[in-house]
């Protein structure tokens, strides 16, 4: 079963920012994990040509800037801070993706968690480029929060820290799926949660061989936690006929859930075409944080 021991919370000041922060803390002070938080300047070098020769000048512009941004984000820390955990503040200038990634590689994080405005625009294609970017390259599991529709945060000073009371994994019997079990099942011992597992059945020729499938799905999904798992939270299983996407989003509705955790299918699988039928679209649509796992 993992162990997060260290976390990376990528800061960029907004609400959503603000909301990844608390879900950080928490699971920080749960797996008892080191947690880092990151601001990225955008490239300082694009004010160079203001200065002309004068690099001097320049050098101070930009140490500057990179001074109040450790200020502000030092006082982020502070102003959000709902637990006794004391991040690692670290600020860099350059461009987003790459550098939380980067710092994600050489401290060996197991685990980002990102803020995400989700609905974006008509077509509702895009998570934010940088979360969306960082969920498609990164080696460790990702944590996208978006201001729940429900649930024990808000934006406000005056919360407690979170808890998470109700999880959903979505299962199909994958390696990912699995990868994705060992999580839910760590989380849930931590919190104390009530674990959901969840199959949905997109396909099926009638309703006589539904119920067949219903009824081979079932055991399935009980063998998929380990016997002696079982007593170390409340377990339940589901089984769901139609679109993955639109009844996984259902049932985290119906149940309250504060966290849906999904496997994936390999990094830079996080594509339209492969991943949007499912957990792009969970990501984008559903009413909790998602946590993206994949091998």
């Amino acid at each position: 079963m993992p162990r997060i021991q260290s976390i990376l919370c990528p800061i960029d000041f907004s609400d959503f920012a603000v909301n990844a922060y608390q879900y950080a803390q928490s699971l920080a002070c749960h797996y008892k994990a080191k947690l880092f938080l990151q601001h990225v300047l955008y490239p300082l070098h694009g004010y160079f040509a203001a200065f002309g020769s004068n690099t001097k000048d320049y050098e101070e512009v930009c140490q500057q800037l990179r001074t109040d941004a450790g200020r502000k984000l030092r006082q982020f820390a502070k102003d959000y801070a709902r637990c006794d955990i004391r991040p690692e503040c670290v600020v860099q200038d350059g461009f987003a993706t790459d550098l939380i990634l980067a710092l994600a590689e050489a401290q060996a994080v197991g685990l980002i968690v990102m803020g995400t405005h989700g609905l974006r625009g008509v077509d509702r294609l895009m998570l934010g480029s940088v979360t969306e970017k960082v969920l498609r390259r990164a080696r460790c599991p990702v944590l996208a929060v978006r201001k729940p529709a429900h649930g024990p945060i808000s934006s406000t000073h005056d919360v407690g820290p979170i808890h998470l009371r109700k999880i959903l994994l979505c299962m199909d019997f994958s390696d990912p799926a699995q990868r994705a079990s060992d999580f839910a099942l760590s989380m849930a011992k931590e919190y104390g949660a009530e674990l959901t597992l969840a199959h949905v059945l997109e396909q099926f020729p009638s309703s006589t061989d539904l119920e067949c499938a219903i009824a081979e799905v079932a055991p399935q999904l009980e063998q998929a936690v380990p016997a002696h798992e079982r007593g170390n939270c409340i377990i339940k299983s589901v089984v769901r006929v139609g679109k993955p996407y639109q009844q996984i989003i259902q049932l985290a509705l119906e149940t309250l859930s504060d966290l849906v955790i999904m496997g994936v299918r390999g990094r830079g699988a996080l594509d339209i075409a492969v991943f949007g039928s499912t957990t792009y679209r969970v990501l984008q649509l559903g009413p909790c944080p998602v946590l993206a796992v994949h091998i």
